[in-house]
């Protein structure tokens, strides 16, 4: 409940319309408990004394209220459901800005289906309890205490016995509110899971496709999906079985009303009309009390919505800037790393984000690393899976920090740095491009959205992009599927070198982006990365040693140390992993290379050999 309340706080910009929202609540109320008054004199003074014209007048005064209530109903129920829509607009805002400037270490440990549930599905519980629920309680509360202050003041002793049945049914009414809130938190568990899977599968359709594993799918949807319907099921189970007990309290009120007062009214101590107008005051509870449970079911459905959404703006923000960032200046691109340790913290597995429960672990991935690339020279990083080279280049623009030891740029700690002075002066060009469902020209525009067009082309001339860009229909204009599917690999690698080209950065991160496409592809993107190599120092992730030989210093990692660092001619000389490498991958290359420059065989001389 605190959780919900304070989503509730998100109304106070337009505390205008929350007024005026109370104030058509409480006029309603009002005309609501002058109708039973206006039926009682109706009665006693009209027709029982045989006065057509009071009748009449009291039957225009009703069309009147409920005209005035009419009008009355559609400002409240706009200006709420306006309140509501605006609510859901503005959490959902927020849930956004966070889930972008939260750390990569908490999205390694959620799901995309998780974080997709809180912002659609989450977020349209608050609403509807807020546009419906919240609305209808207030006016029940409001009609409780109009209705008790007019019934006690006309006959308290009748009040009581007719209020008899009310404290079992506030009672059961609390106790199904307790028993079905949990249920709402398992319907979202079970609907974010639904997401998860959904997501999943959506973006990795080739690869189901490609295993057969459809039915795999299938199943764990259908498991999810099982999962929700019985969840639903359960809750409106007990919905059910609570309406009809809810209607029984009430009816015994009314009961106990015409017992009782029907009593009074043959010894003369009540008239009918007072007994008419006090059975509508007690009918006019009725409805409310009916609503008490969709009420409550509401209220639970929120407030396990609520809870999770601030699970997520609850999440500090680890990586931010710090009091007094700097700005950097245009950078020169030196970089050190000075004694860096880093371990990825995996935090436990509790909340509606994780199932099940686990103690949190630590992963060293650096251990006493030091290295210093000085401006415009090329760092090639190599060696085994795991080794550590991508949390190297992840720790340069600050995606997460150190455990200890400092990473600088020209001698500033990258912590004291303002975010977006350093990110946007390092350019990256990932294995797996991502590209965005949008034009050609606004990915290539994607970090200088104001690029001109003239700057847009020579980047994508620089990159070897121009020319496939026209052979489409729509050129530039041309929009790429989800992730740039629609491109070919190759094509996807330089379209993301023509948005790093034009953010013209002084330090570039290349990591291992000619390793998943064919030679030729390979030789038009390594043309496209020496032009955006030139003049800027640049860290090279390659498995390929064709594609680090010429770096100026390479760095050999093993389980997150270095262990060899130097040229490509002073590394083979020393031996060592290094050299293991070079001699599986390039020696017997070089060695037949060799030999053919120095005596081609007859074979290859006759091959060669020009016509006459």
């Amino acid at each position: 409940m605190r959780s919900l309340i304070r989503l509730l706080t998100f109304s106070r910009p337009y505390w205008r319309r929350v007024i005026a929202t109370t104030v058509c609540l409480i006029l309603i109320t009002l005309l609501s408990l002058i109708v039973p008054r206006l039926l009682r004199d109706a009665i006693d003074f009209g027709l029982a004394q045989g006065d057509a014209g009071l009748v009449a007048t009291i039957g225009l005064g009703l069309i009147g209220i409920g005209l005035v209530r009419s009008v009355l109903n559609f400002v409240q129920r706009y200006t709420a459901e306006w309140l509501s829509h605006r609510l859901a607009y503005d959490v959902r805002d927020a849930l956004y800005e966070r889930i972008q400037r939260l750390p990569f270490a908490y999205h390694d440990h959620s799901q995309t289906g998780q974080l997709l549930a809180r912002c659609t599905e989450d977020v349209s519980n608050v609403q509807r309890f807020v546009g419906f629920a919240l609305v209808d309680l207030i006016n029940i509360l409001l009609l409780f205490a109009g209705v008790l202050v007019i019934l006690f003041s006309a006959n308290a002793r009748l009040t009581l016995i007719a209020l008899i049945p009310m404290p079992f049914l506030v009672a059961y009414t609390i106790r199904f509110g307790v028993v079905i809130t949990p249920y709402f938190t398992r319907i979202d568990q079970a609907l974010a899971r639904i997401s998860t899977v959904l997501q999943e599968t959506l973006t990795g359709m080739q690869v189901v496709k490609a295993f057969a594993r459809e039915s795999d799918r299938r199943d764990r949807f259908a498991t999810g999906n099982r999962e929700l319907y019985d969840s639903r099921v359960k809750t409106i189970r007990y919905w059910a079985n609570a309406m009809p007990l809810m209607q029984v309290f009430v009816i015994a009120s009314t009961a106990l009303v015409i017992g009782f007062g029907g009593q009074l009214v043959i010894d003369r101590r009540l008239t009918l009309g007072e007994l008419v107008a006090f059975n509508s005051y007690v009918l006019l509870l009725s409805m409310p009390a009916q609503r008490l449970g969709w009420i409550v079911n509401m209220l639970g459905e929120a407030t396990a919505s609520a809870v999770r959404i601030f699970e997520v703006l609850d999440t500090p923000i680890a990586i931010a800037d710090p009091p007094g960032a700097i700005s950097l200046p245009p950078l020169r691109g030196r970089v050190e790393f000075d004694r860096v340790t880093f371990a990825y913290h995996r935090p436990a597995q509790t909340g509606p984000l994780h199932d099940g429960e686990s103690h949190a672990t630590v992963r060293a991935a650096l251990q006493d690393v030091s290295f210093v690339a000085e401006p415009d020279q090329v760092v090639a990083l190599i060696g085994p899976t795991g080794s550590g080279k991508s949390t190297i280049i992840n720790l340069i623009p600050r995606f997460y920090d150190v455990t200890s030891g400092a990473v600088l740029v020209d001698g500033i700690d990258v912590r004291r740095c303002a975010l977006k002075s350093l990110r946007s002066q390092i350019g990256i060009v990932l294995q797996e491009s991502v590209l965005f469902s949008m034009s050609i020209r606004d990915n290539i525009a994607f970090g200088r959205p104001d690029a001109p067009p003239d700057a847009i082309i020579a980047a994508a001339q620089a990159a070897r992009a121009h020319e496939f860009i026209l052979s489409f229909p729509n050129g530039y204009d041309t929009v790429v599927g989800e992730k740039g599917v629609t491109l070919s690999g190759g094509q996807r690698q330089r379209v993301a070198i023509a948005r790093a080209l034009l953010m013209h950065p002084r330090i570039l991160i290349l990591d291992d982006s000619t390793s998943s496409v064919d030679t030729q592809t390979e030789y038009q993107i390594q043309q496209a990365l020496a032009e955006l190599m030139r003049s800027r120092t640049t860290f090279v992730i390659a498995q390929r040693l064709t594609t680090v030989k010429r770096a100026d210093l390479i760095l050999v990692l093993e389980h997150g140390r270095i262990v060899q660092r130097g040229t490509h001619a002073a590394l083979l000389g020393e031996g060592g992993l290094y050299r293991e490498i070079y001699d599986l991958q390039l020696r017997d290359q070089e060695e037949l290379r060799r030999d053919f420059v120095l005596s081609p065989s007859p074979v290859f001389s006759q091959v060669h050999r020009p016509r006459v």
